[in-house]
């Protein structure tokens, strides 16, 4: 029960603030109107000036105003030089209208008496034109001097339409209301929460996921619903017809059939590499990366050049004839190779997180090998399975370089989509399509909370084990290196092409050795690799500590709308980039937020689009720590910071430095909403690279695709040195 002093605590408090905020909004306001009236003042005065001479090109001169000074309206009025009466107008039809209006009004009499004396005077009323329904406008009145400027010829009445004066007055009163609102909320953490700290938390993830995930989406929403500004289900219709249907089904069928192998292979080379005695782990984890630090169409056109119709091995060493890559078997290796490393990187944390006290009690009760991992190993492995299974799945429904290239005749909806923003111009129909893979993606990830909420995968309870049981026998072991062995083999085979494409003219067409492409390609290329570096380090450790600060308050706390916010932060990686730049364009190009062009919105997409995998990593791990752990130490007086610092960053530091360097790789990698967002000043190492791959100049697309893995590599190494491994989750494989 909270007390009623709190309440009128917090009413008062709001009124003081709600006082203040409204005094300073009308300071600035009052202060922005009367700057703005002087400068339209000055320029209409000026204009006035430079009316000719000769009385018919007063037309011509007044229609000029426009022009001059934005969203104005004006008339030209002669003065008599019998009567000194104002006569004969001409000019705007509405400044005619409203001259009729309101010429005989007490304002307008001041403002002509003004004019005879060679003053300019600016009106104290607004004007609206009843006939045309026109809202507020400003007059102003200035004289319009003979050709010595000592005689009045007549008078220039000027009628200006608030613009971008109403806009800021607009965007000023938002950001108040914004501030007033944001002080009632932090203030009413600060009286009512039992954890401040952690309220701010969720308020700032709140904050996060409404401005840069509800509010983009809501405005690609809203234009499938319109066409010609005209509210219309035209688009939806043709969305939902049966040939986008069919491509939605083969999207599902390769999403399903990718992220099912991929989790597979995944899980092998994170059981070789953290739960048996084999040598070289460090040396399998980095080849085993490898596809994920390199553009995605890098791959792709490695396995034409390799195994296409005209493929090195294909045709010149097989001579087969009529093998085909294209379909859906070439998109299922291709994506296999370059999404299997997601699996790879979640299910290594997890895996060597588990306590093996409780594999070693089940051992020493006679469980076999294979029993004990069948019953205990994989089970506790399942919620780190199932995440990586999802991670896959939505990243392949969202892939569109991979099947652009390959999927020949197969339909995906991805393609479907691109081809509709980028080939028919059609941005409604592409965001639809788009938000249709939604559909799929929300089933698997509902689908996989359910099941994995019914359980508990908790291992870790106190101190964790510093020696994990070799599960694997001799010949398992031999065969599951066999298989790491070889699948490394084919990626390395895969990568040796890209670097031999270094040093030939042109793979394909004439293979010539040459060291030309290396000077070319990165003086070419500078700008594209410094600008990609600086944005893809300053997002990676934001989106690092925003993804393992989400994944603890959502596993750890309890709170009004954790399932909506969990939804809007997964949301982003079953979005299709394609959408994700449109939305970006349509919701950061006007105010308030009027961001593209900057480094900032390509900064937010890095953090945006990858915090899904952090996310998920960090719960993964969460799962298996218990919360005793955490809550005796904030009885012994630890606050929240510490409990994270001290306790949970070094449990789930594998997670952590995963979380860290998938985001790093994938903003490095990036290619589908960067390709909407980058600029003149600010552009990426991969657009470098496709476009020079799109005119087939291989030579220096792999001159710059070998500089991006270099760079990468090298940050896995700094990484590892900055953060280092305490021990906490270091263990020691015995036999």
């Amino acid at each position: 029960m909270i007390p009623p002093k709190k309440w009128i605590k917090l009413l008062g408090v709001s009124l003081l603030f709600a006082v203040i905020d409204f005094w300073i909004y009308s300071s600035l306001i009052g202060s922005f109107r009367s700057l703005t009236e002087k400068a339209q003042f000055k320029e209409i005065t000026l204009f006035a000036k430079t009316a000719p001479q000769d009385a018919n090109l007063f037309d011509t001169w007044i229609m000029e105003l426009s022009q001059t000074i934005e969203g104005s309206k004006g008339l030209y009025v002669q003065m008599s030089p019998e009567t000194g009466a104002f006569i004969n107008p001409t000019g705007d039809k509405m400044a005619l209208s409203l001259w009729e209006q309101f010429k005989d009004t007490a304002d307008f009499k001041k403002g002509l008496e003004s004019v005879y004396y060679l003053e300019p005077y600016a009106g104290k009323q607004s004007v609206s034109d009843r006939n045309e329904h026109s809202g507020p406008l400003k007059v102003f009145f200035a004289p319009v001097p003979d050709e010595n400027g000592a005689d009045l010829r007549g008078a220039l009445v000027v009628f200006t339409i608030p613009g971008s004066a109403a806009e800021f007055e607009n965007l000023l009163r938002n950001l108040c209301l914004l501030a007033l609102l944001l002080f009632i909320i932090i203030y009413s953490v600060v009286l009512f929460a039992r954890d401040p700290l952690t309220g701010y938390g969720i308020l700032i993830l709140f904050g996060i996921a409404l401005a840069f995930i509800a509010y983009p989406l809501l405005e690609a929403v809203r234009l499938t619903f319109v066409k010609d500004g005209i509210f219309t289900w035209e688009i939806w219709k043709s969305t939902l017809s049966a040939r986008y249907l069919v491509s939605l089904w083969g999207s599902m069928r390769l999403g399903i059939i990718t992220a099912s192998i991929s989790t597979i292979i995944g899980f092998l080379f994170a059981f070789v590499t953290e739960r048996t005695s084999i040598r070289g782990k460090r040396l399998i984890s980095t080849l085993a990366t490898m596809p994920v630090i390199s553009p995605p169409f890098s791959l792709t056109l490695s396995i034409i050049l390799l195994f296409g119709n005209n493929g090195l091995i294909t045709k010149q060493l097989l001579g087969l004839q009529n093998f085909s890559i294209y379909g859906l078997g070439g998109l299922v290796l291709v994506q296999t190779i370059g999404m299997f490393p997601i699996a790879f990187l979640t299910l290594s944390s997890v895996l060597k997180s588990i306590d093996s006290t409780v594999e070693d009690a089940a051992m020493d009760l006679n469980a076999g090998r294979f029993h004990t991992f069948w019953t205990i190993t994989l089970p506790l492995a399942m919620p780190g399975i199932l995440s990586a299974w999802l991670l896959v799945f939505t990243n392949s429904l969202a892939d569109f370089a991979n099947p652009l290239l390959l999927a020949g005749s197969y339909k995906v909806l991805s393609v479907e989509a691109y081809i509709e923003v980028t080939g028919r111009n059609n941005l409604g129909g592409g965001a639809a399509l788009s938000l249709l893979l939604l559909l799929p993606t929300l089933t698997a990830f509902f689908t996989q909370r359910y099941w994995v909420n019914r359980k508990s995968f908790v291992t870790v309870t106190g101190k964790p084990s510093v020696r994990l049981t070799e599960l694997a026998s001799k010949p398992v072991r031999i065969a599951l290196t066999a298989f790491v062995v070889i699948s490394l083999g084919f990626i390395v085979a895969l990568y040796g092409t890209i670097v031999a494409g270094c040093f030939v003219k042109n793979w394909g067409i004439d293979y010539t050795f040459t060291t030309a492409n290396i000077g070319e390609a990165l003086s070419r290329g500078w700008q594209a690799i410094r600008d990609t570096v600086t944005l893809a380090t300053i997002a990676t450790p934001l989106a690092g500590i925003i993804a393992m600060a989400a994944a603890l308050i959502l596993v750890r706390r309890s709170f009004i709308g954790k399932r909506l916010l969990e939804v809007l932060l997964m949301t982003p990686f079953a979005v299709p980039g394609t959408l994700v730049g449109i939305a970006y364009i349509l919701a950061f190009n006007k105010p308030p937020l009027l961001l593209v062009g900057t480094a900032a919105i390509i900064v937010i997409n890095y953090i945006i689009r990858e915090l899904p995998v952090g996310m998920e990593t960090g719960i993964a791990s969460l799962r298996q720590i218990d919360p005793s752990i955490e809550e005796a130490a904030q009885d012994l007086g630890a606050d929240m910071p510490t409990v994270f610092k001290s306790i949970v960053l070094p449990l789930i530091r594998p997670a952590f430095l995963s979380s860290m360097s998938y985001t790093f790789v994938r903003s490095m990698t990036a290619v589908s909403a960067v390709i909407f967002l980058i600029s003149a000043r600010w552009y990426h190492l991969t657009v470098q690279i496709y476009n020079f791959s799109e005119n087939l100049r291989f030579g220096l697309a792999s001159v710059l695709a070998t500089t991006l893995i270099l760079i990468v590599l090298a940050a896995f190494g700094i990484m590892r040195l900055l953060v280092r491994d305490q021990g906490l989750t270091e263990k020691t494989v015995s036999q």
